[in-house]
């Protein structure tokens, strides 16, 4: 990253991946152009999960090649006076691969229902959705943040 000063220390990338509730998600998509598209996610044990249909763009592109991009933005307060924005965001890179364990998917839509719907008994909409669902897990092999000078400076 060229302004080394603005990175964010590990930890608060972590806390950004954690608490985040989008993500834009880029794959490489149909005749080399990228394709990327807001997701819900959960973050658990150094890996990105996604639910999606059992079909489509997304998870064809993943099948060409599995290496994917993730921007999860925390903040982006634009100040119009200073014409600049105070933002803190975080871009991770991975390897998509699709969740075949019946097991590993359920325990994914438990993560995702406890992260979304907390306090819901997600058991049900697991049973009625389960045939149709698609996990996907990228596989996280570089994570950056970053954040506006200005927040930077406020830490001081």
């Amino acid at each position: 990253m060229r302004r080394i000063r603005q990175l964010l220390p590990e930890e608060e990338n972590i806390r950004i991946l954690e608490n985040g509730k989008a993500a834009v998600w880029a794959v490489a998509g149909d005749d080399d152009y990228p394709y990327a598209v807001p997701i819900n996610y959960v973050y658990h044990e150094g890996c990105i999960y996604i639910h999606c249909a059992r079909q489509g763009h997304k998870l064809d592109a993943i099948r060409r090649n599995p290496k994917c991009s993730l921007c999860i933005v925390d903040k982006d307060d634009v100040v119009p006076i200073e014409f600049t924005s105070y933002f803190r965001s975080v871009i991770a890179f991975g390897k998509a691969e699709i969740v075949e364990e019946e097991n590993e998917v359920i325990d994914t839509l438990r993560l995702l229902s406890d992260k979304y719907s907390p306090g819901i008994d997600p058991e049900e909409e697991i049973k009625k959705f389960l045939k149709n669902v698609c996990i996907v897990r990228i596989r996280l092999v570089e994570v950056t943040g970053k954040e506006a000078i200005e927040l930077v400076r406020m830490r001081k």
